[in-house]
């Protein structure tokens, strides 16, 4: 008989206007892991916020028991005290205190004085740190880690807490594949500890690979639980569960029939704005009308610089060089000179540049036009109405009116209201950074078939992605940059991952 340590049973939450969770139940075996997958809107941060006490007992339905006690659970503190802890994918450390500070912070080592014991608390972190196979020194600011090292300062953390239940909330959405690989070795080696974990993620590959059980929950209800053992269980197996259908193809088929060059940029350099330094060198590039092109590098190679600073010089201290709209020089400076050029940008950050997550749908998608919804300066309120409602029904932004709070709404919706944003510029050419990083299959395949869309009306799309794969399976032609430079160009007939990885990995001079 199976050892649950969790289980989870009839859950049910609401929020106005919308049923999150409806019956939900969840069962997880002592030193597993267990996946959960759905798309995006299925409920799952939801179900977890309510394990973690995010969500206060008495907010929600049903029963939680954790090693074999019923849970009522009033905040964090409580179910950290039960052992369980979430790291969240938005981590929750403060940059300008050290490894130590983070790991500490509101469980602090204190001596006999009652004030901070330092020594104690550098020595137990440098343990910490250890176990989880980071070297920086404990009086490291977190600040000057990247997104990788910084997940593993989390689960330090969560260590420090003698943890039971680890939750991880899309752990690898913004890591490279690198930090990805190694945090999943993390996690199987907590598992060999002990620790049961439960991973929510949209990266099915993974969760095939790490997963030991799967929970697939669709339109807030649990669908089925897949032992991952069993050779039937594969990854289109998972997706069937999660959309209630076969994807045929993870993209959308498109004839390409490329036009005039509408953007072409000539030797575009651009200079770190605090440092002594290019993160562009003479970049040149073009896309033409109904054409997709993909820019594919490494982090730290310079693509979103490159976009940036392209878009009304919002990156960069200094930038150099040429773009040209259907022939004509463009000089861009400000943000607003872009979107006249016909140029929109979707950043890839869309919680923290794209989107205001405290206002409406209907005011986030007006906000980039507001010039076409006015009249003698003053916004008309009908044609915004008219502008966002038009939006929400074209891009299948589900949510219970253009008045919902963005920030409450999935990530994949999210991202339509960004595209929803730029689209209503009337742009030629439409930059997406990482357009469907932390969305589900679904939401991807929706967004592909608008790439599509936009392309057919003759306009123009650079994608610029970590996914090669995803690159692959949209673009026409797609180049590679490394160390600011792009190294080369590839049709999409003939990429590989492989030949790609070798251009992103490759300066210009080494290649000819």
């Amino acid at each position: 008989m199976a050892d649950h340590v969790l289980e989870m049973r009839s859950i049910t939450k609401e929020f106005p206007g919308v049923k999150a969770l409806s019956g939900v139940t969840l069962s997880v075996e002592r030193g597993e892991v267990h996946a959960i997958c759905g798309e995006n809107g299925a409920g799952k941060s939801t179900l977890m916020k309510i394990l973690s006490g995010v969500y206060s007992a008495g907010s929600y339905g049903g029963e939680i028991r954790f090693e074999v006690q019923t849970c009522n659970f009033s905040n964090i503190r409580d179910s950290e005290r039960a052992g369980i802890v979430i790291i969240h994918q938005e981590l929750a450390l403060v940059p300008h205190l050290s490894i130590a500070e983070n790991i500490f912070l509101g469980n602090e080592r204190r001596g006999r004085s009652g004030l901070i014991d330092w020594h104690r608390t550098n020595a137990e972190a440098h343990e910490l740190l250890r176990s989880v196979g980071l070297a920086e020194e404990p009086t490291t600011p977190v600040g000057q880690l990247g997104v990788g090292k910084q997940q593993l300062v989390e689960i330090a953390k969560a260590l420090s807490k003698d943890v039971k239940l680890l939750i991880l909330d899309e752990p690898t959405a913004a890591l490279n594949d690198n930090d990805s690989a190694h945090l999943l070795d993390l996690v199987r080696d907590l598992r060999s500890r002990g620790i049961t974990s439960i991973i929510i993620s949209h990266k099915l590959h993974e969760v095939e690979a790490i997963a030991d059980h799967t929970t697939v929950i669709r339109d807030g209800r649990t669908v089925e639980t897949l032992n991952m053992a069993d050779p039937e269980v594969t990854v289109d197996r998972i997706i069937r569960g999660m959309v209630g259908r076969d994807l045929e193809s993870f993209y959308p088929e498109r004839n390409s029939q490329p036009g005039e060059v509408v953007l072409r940029v000539e030797d575009w350099t651009v200079r770190h704005p605090y440092q002594d330094r290019l993160v562009v060198n003479g970049a040149s590039f073009e896309v033409r009308a109904g054409e997709v092109v993909g820019i594919a590098g490494l982090m730290g190679a310079g693509r979103t610089e490159l976009a940036m600073s392209l878009f009304g010089r919002s990156y960069g201290r200094y930038i150099s060089g040429r773009a040209y709209m259907h022939g004509r020089e463009i000089k861009p400076r400000t943000v607003a000179d872009a979107v006249a050029c016909k140029l929109a940008y979707a950043t890839e950050d869309r919680k923290e540049y794209g989107l205001n997550l405290i206002d409406d749908i209907a005011r986030n998608i007006s906000g980039s036009a507001l010039g076409k919804l006015s009249n003698w300066g003053f916004v008309s309120s009908q044609a915004e109405t008219t502008a966002a409602e038009s939006a929400m029904k074209s891009m299948n932004i589900k949510a219970p009116s253009i008045k919902a709070v963005v920030g409450k709404l999935s990530g994949g919706n999210q991202q339509k209201v960004v595209l929803s944003k730029w689209l209503l510029t009337d742009p030629d050419v439409l930059i997406l950074d990482e357009p469907t990083r932390g969305i589900d299959v679904g939401a991807k395949y929706e967004i592909y078939t608008l790439i599509n869309s936009f392309v057919e009306a003759g306009k123009a799309v650079v994608v610029i992605s970590s996914d090669l794969l995803e690159l692959i399976g949209t673009c026409d032609r797609i180049y590679a940059l490394c160390a600011g430079r792009i190294t080369g160009q590839l049709p999409v007939a003939d990429a590989t991952e492989e030949n790609l990885m070798t251009l992103m990995t490759q300066d210009k001079e080494l290649i000819g």
